[in-house]
């Protein structure tokens, strides 16, 4: 299944979590009209309830439970570290010494440049002796990945390595903003059921000290119990749901973790060690029911088939160990702590920069766009490599507040106009950080372009750390310098829309940018100024230009209309800006073949260089389209 799949998947399971959810009201709705109507009718001796009773009373039943989801809803909408907060989990800084927390760093930061997303928030549950794990969030921009101090004791690096791949699946898949959603919808459907209760232990230890005066006593525990009953059914559908929406996902997560890794050692290994382990991967501080479909592995100690959110642990470990049996569980002892304490470089290996830093001509002999959003062992060992020869300089600011700020801004300067973009930052920061940030740039150009988008994955969980108002102004300043040239740099502009992107997810997680509701012959204009502004770009000969112009419009047929020549004037920052605006809206499958058109545009002559690889995954990452970084083929 490839991420486009995956996304369309996401969203049918999205549409039907809905139909689930206003079935499963209406029932409920029923149901407790029927017991007003009972409550009534024995309390007035025979009298049915009039129809305003029973319609106010449906009525404020289906507001109260559609409340009661948009409340959990909002309280969700701070994003996946909100989620990992109220789990207990304590926040692992960017410049952790700690070699176990380290290592997950390390492990999550290459995973994140090999996807093409920026590095989520980390967290421990430190509470947690278990092997678990978990990612939350609506989108990439506000992820979070948490795992239980049990995962990170007990674990090599190639199993945390195997868990953390299975945790990326599910940013990449869509799975996360489902996960969310459902946590609202299942707490409106089972919220009556807690109110039943608490209302029939209230009326219950009441009964010993009301008189017998009070004969509204019987009716308040005939409500109180009405609604346990209904409760116990909102748990059952409720339970039925997230095993239905989540089993055939976790699955699907272990296959990609193994593809990202190509090798099953990892991933099974950490399923196995949860059999032989004597706290398994069960979550004891935090409620687990109701986060049961995010986890890794179970987090209750008993369920049933029927309610498993997962499939069984062999089933799992079979799938990708066919030889495995239950007596094959390894005996885990639980006071030690494998090869967590093995030292991680952290980077600035010497000499090895010089591998990513040439401008090499990479040979397009596969589809590109097939590998968005699915990662692969190169991926991965090539993000191993990067990371670890990172100048330490810049590696240093990507991991701290002031420095990432700065190097936000050293990222999208151009050495023609470099001095221009300096005396703006200085009057804006000052001459102390317009020094810093020239020191950032000088070092940048000493790497390569290969270096620049993963160095803003790494920056961004500091960045997303600032208030909303100081993430505008940087925003505000990056454009500035965008434009002081007056021209259109592809490299400099689609920065600018990850940075924008990512930081509109982190501020505002909760909304959803990106519909499906755009007109085709906006579309069909975007579309083409984006084809256009890339062959422009990408080529200095104007037969060439138009070549690669007609090369890629060509993948729309019809749909495109005419070709149209290049148009005489200067493109602008907001032509492409606007194109963007329109292109993020299509569907899953207009922007496959929209990707598909602009990765033939810049690649018409079969090669493509490292710099025009880095601007293709700029323009997929502003698209929401996660491109790993493009690899040198013989």
């Amino acid at each position: 299944m490839n991420f486009f799949d995956a996304q369309d998947n996401a969203k049918r399971a999205t549409r039907w979590l809905v139909i689930i959810y206003v079935a499963a009201t209406i029932l409920i709705v029923a149901g407790v009209t029927a017991i007003v109507g009972a409550v009534f009718y024995s309390a007035e001796q025979g009298e049915i309830a009039s129809p305003a009773v029973l319609g106010g009373t449906a009525l404020l039943t289906a507001l109260f439970i559609f409340g009661a989801t948009l409340y959990k809803t909002s309280v969700l909408s701070g994003g996946g570290g909100r989620v990992a907060k109220d789990m207990g989990g304590t926040l692992v800084p960017t410049d952790v010494q700690d070699p176990l927390r380290r290592r997950l760093r390390n492990v999550v930061e290459e995973i994140s440049i090999a996807s093409g997303v920026p590095v989520p928030e980390i967290y421990v549950l430190e509470a947690e002796s278990g092997i678990n794990a978990f990612a939350a969030g609506f989108t990439p921009g506000d992820a979070a990945i948490a795992v239980t101090r049990g995962m990170l004791e007990q674990l090599n690096r190639a199993e945390l390595q195997g868990v953390v791949a299975h945790e990326f699946s599910h940013i990449l898949n869509g799975d996360m903003r489902l996960n969310i959603r459902m946590m609202g919808v299942l707490f409106g459907i089972m919220v009556l059921g807690i109110i039943g209760r608490m209302v029939l232990r209230g009326s219950y230890h009441g009964s010993y000290v009301s008189s017998r005066r009070d004969r509204g006593a019987p009716a308040i525990m005939m409500i109180g119990l009405g609604l346990t009953i209904l409760g116990w059914i909102g748990v059952f559908f409720a339970r039925l749901i997230k095993a239905a929406v989540s089993r055939q996902r976790e699955l699907l997560a272990d296959a990609s973790a193994v593809q990202f890794t190509r090798q099953t050692d990892g991933i099974a290994n950490a399923l196995k060690k949860i059999g032989g382990y004597s706290h398994h991967s069960y979550i004891r501080a935090a409620d687990p029911e109701e986060v049961s479909h995010m986890l890794f592995a179970h987090g209750l100690p008993k369920i049933s088939s029927l309610f498993a959110t997962h499939p069984p642990l062999a089933q799992r470990i079979q799938a990708l160990d066919p030889s495995f049996t239950t007596d094959d569980y390894p005996d885990v002892d639980v006071n030690q702590i494998g090869d967590a304490t093995a030292p991680e470089q952290a980077a600035g290996f010497a000499g090895a920069a010089a591998e990513f830093s040439a401008d090499k001509q990479i040979r397009v002999d596969t589809s590109i766009t097939d590998s968005i959003g699915q990662p692969t062992a190169e991926h991965i060992a090539f993000a191993h490599r990067l990371r670890r020869s990172i100048p330490a300089m810049l590696y240093d600011a990507a991991h701290s507040p002031s420095g990432a700020y700065l190097l936000a801004l050293a990222l999208v300067l151009d050495s023609p106009y470099a001095d221009r973009q300096i005396a703006i930052i200085e009057s804006q920061l000052g001459d102390r950080r317009a020094q810093l940030v020239r020191r950032y740039f000088d070092e940048l150009n000493n790497i390569g372009a290969a270096y620049r988008l993963p160095l803003l994955e790494i920056a961004f969980p500091e960045l997303k750390q600032r208030p909303a108002a100081k993430l505008e102004y940087l925003l505000n300043l990056v454009r500035r310098l965008i434009e002081v040239d007056g021209k259109v740099d592809l490299r400099e502009f689609c920065y600018y829309r990850i940075l924008a992107r990512h930081l509109e997810q982190a501020i505002s997680p909760a909304v959803d940018q990106k519909g499906n509701r755009v007109s085709k012959s906006a579309a069909r204009q975007a579309a083409k100024n984006l084809v256009r502004i890339v062959a422009d770009q990408g080529h200095t000969d104007a037969a060439a230009r138009e070549a690669a112009f007609a090369a890629g419009i060509s993948l729309f047929g019809g749909w495109a209309g005419e070709q149209q020549s290049f148009a005489t004037e200067e493109q602008t920052v907001e032509t492409l800006n606007n194109a963007l605006d329109v292109l993020r809206m299509i569907n899953s499958s207009g922007r496959q073949s929209l990707i598909q058109a602009v990765t033939k545009t810049v690649s018409h002559d079969g090669k493509l260089t490292t710099t025009e690889g880095e601007l293709l995954r700029a323009i997929c990452a502003s698209l929401d389209c996660p491109l790993p970084p493009i690899l040198s083929t013989p």
